[in-house]
């Protein structure tokens, strides 16, 4: 599912109009972002949460070449799928 069909979901289950889900979407999308920027975590009960963790330096191997590389140390954001998400993800099996 890319970003209009999510919206093309959203209108027709909320009954609203394409452009309004539109602009719900964006502002929920750039909430996230900025909650995670300043290091929040999000947590919406019954669908997961996110976080930022750090990634502490590394050393890696160019696989082309077999040389070692330094990967510097860095932010990334981490998302745990609540108990709900989970459960209906796996009652197709």
């Amino acid at each position: 599912m890319n970003k209009s069909e999510l919206i093309d979901a959203i209108a027709s289950g909320a009954k609203l109009t394409k452009a309004d889900a539109g602009r719900a979407l964006d502002a929920t999308i750039e909430s996230i972002h900025k909650a995670l920027k300043k290091g929040d975590r999000i947590g919406l009960v019954g669908f997961g949460s996110f976080a930022v963790a750090k990634r502490a330096a590394r050393i890696g191997r160019n696989p082309q070449t077999g040389k070692e590389i330094k990967i510097a140390a860095k932010k990334v954001v981490k998302f745990k799928a609540g108990s709900e998400l989970a459960g209906s993800v796996n009652k197709g099996k």
